[in-house]
């Protein structure tokens, strides 16, 4: 990735990237926020949540931390919850921060999340971060292609799957892909992504996930939701 991304306007009023380099935005143009709440937050953090409210602390790793939506996001559910977690996120491009404050996610923030805000893209790489005490934040400068994460194997809640589109970066879309990704997964651990496509469910499914099609997002039919569950 070697342009920088431009501004974008989604259909809710909030901002994303745009790469005209692979034509492709680092989030739904039918609602950046809207979509990362939904997909990632509901269907993926909460539902754990709920269904396994013995787990004290859930870790979750999210492919492709882009402009920190999804973990902001994360943090603030985190502290409405009244819950702990350790986010560990892997990205291979890093946005430049004065790229980052040109997003207007601050706008719906307390003074409070805008400083996390601008913590988690100034945070150290490869080291934990402890953001409060409710959160401590891991990223990850490597691509995923390459990670190991033997530290990490069976170990992670919930996975936010958010890479670019199978059709702009199929490579990260392969089964041996989501064979590591399954490996880091607890027992009943989940994994949520945005998409639907059937080459997505399959290689999915044909790494062992338990898989459902669930309804999408705003203006979006359908999303996947898959399970790991020990036999």
């Amino acid at each position: 990735m070697n342009q920088t991304p431009e501004l974008y306007t989604t259909s809710d009023g909030s901002h994303t990237l745009y790469l005209a380099e692979i034509d492709e935005t680092y989030h739904s143009r039918n609602g950046a926020f809207e979509e990362s709440m939904y997909v990632f937050i509901d269907k993926g953090l909460k539902a754990f949540v709920e269904q396994n409210t013995n787990i004290k602390t859930i870790h979750i790793f999210e492919v492709g931390l882009g402009t920190g939506l999804n973990a902001i996001l994360t943090f603030i559910e985190t502290q409405r919850l009244n819950i702990n977690v350790v986010y560990h996120a892997i990205e291979a491009f890093p946005l430049p921060l004065q790229l980052i404050e040109q997003l207007n996610y601050n706008d719906g923030m307390i003074e409070q999340e805008k400083i996390i805000f601008k913590q988690m893209h100034e945070a150290e790489w490869n080291v934990p971060i402890v953001i409060n005490e409710n959160f401590t934040l891991v990223k990850y400068h490597e691509m995923l292609e390459n990670f190991e994460g033997v530290h990490l194997q069976n170990s992670i809640h919930v996975i936010y799957m958010d890479a670019f589109a199978p059709n702009k970066q199929a490579e990260l879309w392969e089964i041996t892909i989501f064979e590591k990704l399954y490996n880091l997964l607890s027992n009943n651990g989940i994994l949520v992504t945005y998409t639907a496509k059937g080459d997505v469910k399959r290689a999915m499914q044909q790494v062992g996930l338990i898989v459902e099609k669930l309804d999408g997002p705003p203006r979006k039919r359908h999303m996947l939701r898959g399970k790991k569950v020990n036999s």
